[in-house]
């Protein structure tokens, strides 16, 4: 095993800083009744997996597999129990367990997502699990601030771990295992493709959601292409303006802080990376009726998506998880089949082709996982400390682990537009 696959330690007497960390510094307060039944249903879950999950003081748990160690039982259980899997990942961010291979622990837990709650607690769902709060909706609002507090974090930390075009996407790769060296090369290949997708050429007005770091509109505007680009991060438009400018094409392309449903214009393509994630169920109606009226007939669109299993969107779309409450506040992944029912009742576009690649995912989030632990100096230089550091290894291995168990993948989607407008669709 690489020490870059190891978790993050937290120094022995780290204190968690209780001002920005207030539900991780100080655990629930749960009652010796409420701890013990969650114990149970917990030691229960786990006698049922191919885990060996070691508790300090206690006897060990699982069938055998990737080893998880507790060491503070009492506090882990008192988590899981009062908020569920959100105490979870707190705990892990506490430091109240660890893992050798996290990835892998975390591997085998999202394999079995839909049995490590008892069925009887799975139909009660709604009596016990978080809900969304109202104050993160995707409201034009709103969502301006929770892209924020994802993006805007620092492009500094960004740049420690993704590779030269800093595109925070899957990357396309022609083998695996891959290499890090590639890693550039793959995500242009996984641009290239969405360019190809949507027909960009010399001369095509193209309109892209989600500017990232400005690598695609780059990229697009070398094949002679027209760009606006729009973003809602101020941190990433500024420094993708910049390097816009140093490749010499800011005459081709304009990027703009603006929601997208404030777009105007029509375009011959559309091309939108893995910016669906951040746009909530309640508003993929609109997002997608924005994708046809900015489409002029005959267009093409690109997108590139994140996706779940139907039937856990289904369950968990109203839960409140451990994802939204630390990395991606108001997100939610829709699943293929949410996509393919809200082009169909809400557009005029159709779903021309579909391509699925999440093992490629698996391994981009694993070379951006080892990076990530390599630099954690440079991290904690930057001023993030040992809490964010866990919280962000926690989340690139549970992303990568959530692609290698299959209970995540992701898409590439043709969506077309008939070439006459007395064909279309009016938007409902």
């Amino acid at each position: 095993m690489t020490t870059a696959e190891l978790p993050t330690p937290r120094p022995a007497g780290a204190a968690v800083d209780p001002g920005r960390w207030p539900d991780v510094a100080t655990p629930p307060r749960a009652s010796r009744a409420r701890t013990a039944v969650t114990e149970a249903v917990v030691r229960r879950a786990l006698d049922r997996l191919p885990l060996r999950v070691r508790f300090a003081g206690a006897t060990p748990a699982g069938r055998g597999g990737p080893l998880i160690d507790v060491h503070d039982p009492r506090r882990f259980h008192a988590r899981i129990g009062t908020h569920g899997l959100i105490g979870f990942g707190e705990s892990y961010m506490a430091g109240e367990w660890d893992a050798p291979d996290l990835t892998g622990a975390l591997t085998v837990l999202a394999g079995h997502a839909a049995e490590l709650i008892p069925a009887p607690l799975q139909r009660l769902r709604g009596l016990w699990a978080p809900r969304h709060p109202a104050s993160r909706r995707n409201t034009p609002g709103t969502a301006r601030t929770n892209i924020s507090r994802h993006y805007d974090l620092s492009n500094d930390l960004f740049a420690l771990f993704l590779d030269d075009t800093l595109s925070y996407s899957s990357a396309l790769f022609r083998g695996f295992p891959a290499r890090r060296e590639l890693l550039a090369a793959a995500q242009h290949r996984k641009i290239d493709r969405l360019l190809d997708l949507a027909g960009v050429s010399e001369g095509t007005r193209l309109l892209e959601i989600g500017t990232g770091w400005g690598e695609l509109a780059i990229r697009a505007a070398a094949r002679g292409a027209h760009v606006t680009s729009l973003t809602l991060s101020a941190a990433q438009r500024d420094l993708a303006v910049r390097r816009v400018r140093e490749a010499g094409l800011d005459d081709r392309v304009r990027i703009e802080l603006c929601d997208y449903r404030e777009a105007g214009g029509t375009y011959d393509a559309v091309v939108s990376v893995e910016m669906i994630e951040a746009v909530g169920e309640e508003f993929w109606p609109v997002y997608f009726r924005t994708l046809d009226a900015r489409l002029a007939p005959g267009g093409r669109i690109a997108l590139q998506a994140i996706t779940m299993p139907h039937d856990r969107l289904l369950a968990s779309r109203d839960t409140f998880t451990w994802i939204q409450k630390y990395v991606f506040p108001g997100g939610l992944l829709p699943s293929t089949e949410a996509v393919a029912g809200t082009v169909r009742d809400h557009t005029g576009l159709t779903v021309a082709r579909r391509d699925a690649f999440g093992a490629h995912y698996a391994e981009t989030l694993r070379l951006w996982r080892e990076r990530f632990t390599e630099r954690a100096d440079d991290v904690a230089a930057l001023g993030f400390d040992d809490t964010f550091r866990r919280l962000w290894t926690f989340y690139l291995a549970y992303s990568e682990a959530g692609f290698r168990s299959g209970y995540l993948d992701v898409q590439q989607y043709l969506l077309t537009k008939p070439a006459t407008a007395d064909e279309e669709t009016p938007a409902r």
